[in-house]
């Protein structure tokens, strides 16, 4: 028969080998965090397991107390992404992924013809939910394009002109095109230009040596059938108390060019007087 006493012995032998355990910093978690997070853990402290923001639990425990043994309990808990709806089909369209757990992006597309009315890819939040709102594809429809005032225009012999279609404007003679030659209906529904016929300028000036594109030409000559919408030159002016020359630029603008002011047509009878263009420059 076992003493009393040894009994007694040996208990307080056994609190006294374990009194100075701990336990050791608690095992790393995929997608979860612990709090309190220390390097040592008296007995009777406690700990608690959560997952991370986008990640739920699956099994095993959430709270583990620092045993007398300073051995943590085994730890069965899994923190697993989140899963947000399925996305379903993209009427005229695409929609291209992996999986639809958090932090995934899906992405997306439409058929020709057709247009994104939204955003182009949504990501998985951490709530399970998709952000920004999943897109859709309206048809796009252009208007058929009007032909401008003196001129014409072509497009594509359809009963519809869609998104992608293109049109092609021209001008008749003595008029100039504003625009580009060619335009595209957009994905609003509209053409990314509308281009204008504009009228050529008539030369009042007989005789003048005017700068075009950095050359001196003879406007006469150069304009010989008018000046195209857009075009500028500079004339040359006198300036009388210096004794030098300068320049000042005109421009046509649909069928209206005004001549600077400081302009002084030469005249062949006036064959003594030097002209503008052939004085010194300020």
């Amino acid at each position: 028969m076992v003493s009393p006493v040894l009994i007694l012995f040996s208990t307080f032998l056994f609190h006294v080998a374990i009194a100075g355990r701990t336990c050791p910093r608690p095992d790393d978690l995929p997608f979860s965090t612990v709090v309190p997070l220390k390097a040592a853990y008296d007995p009777g402290e406690q700990i608690v397991y959560s997952c991370k923001p986008g990640y739920v639990s699956r099994g095993g425990m959430r709270r583990f107390t620092c045993p007398l043994t300073g051995m943590w309990p085994i730890n069965t808990l899994k923190c697993i992404p989140r899963v947000c709806p399925f996305a379903g089909i993209l009427e005229n369209g695409a929609v291209r992924y992996t999986t639809f757990e958090y932090p995934n992006t899906i992405s997306f597309t439409c058929n020709p013809g057709f247009y994104l009315n939204g955003t182009n890819s949504a990501k998985c939040t951490e709530e399970g939910n998709w952000s920004p709102e999943l897109p859709s594809c309206a048809q796009v429809k252009c208007p058929f394009p009007s032909r401008p005032d003196n001129g014409f225009v072509n497009y594509p012999a359809k009963q519809v002109l869609l998104y992608k279609d293109k049109a092609t404007f021209g001008c008749h003679d003595t008029y100039t095109l504003d625009g580009p030659e060619e335009v595209e209906c957009t994905r609003a529904g509209n053409w990314s230009a509308q281009p204008s016929c504009k009228a050529t300028c008539k030369i009042s000036i007989k005789k003048a040596t005017v700068l075009y594109q950095g050359e001196r030409v003879k406007i006469q000559e150069q304009f010989k059938n008018g000046m195209k919408h857009g075009d500028k030159v500079s004339f040359f002016c006198k300036n009388k108390e210096k004794k030098c020359s300068y320049t000042e630029e005109a421009q046509c603008i649909d069928g209206t060019i005004e001549i600077p002011k400081c302009f002084k047509e030469h005249s062949s009878l006036a064959f003594w007087k030097t002209d503008a263009w052939d004085v010194k420059a300020c």
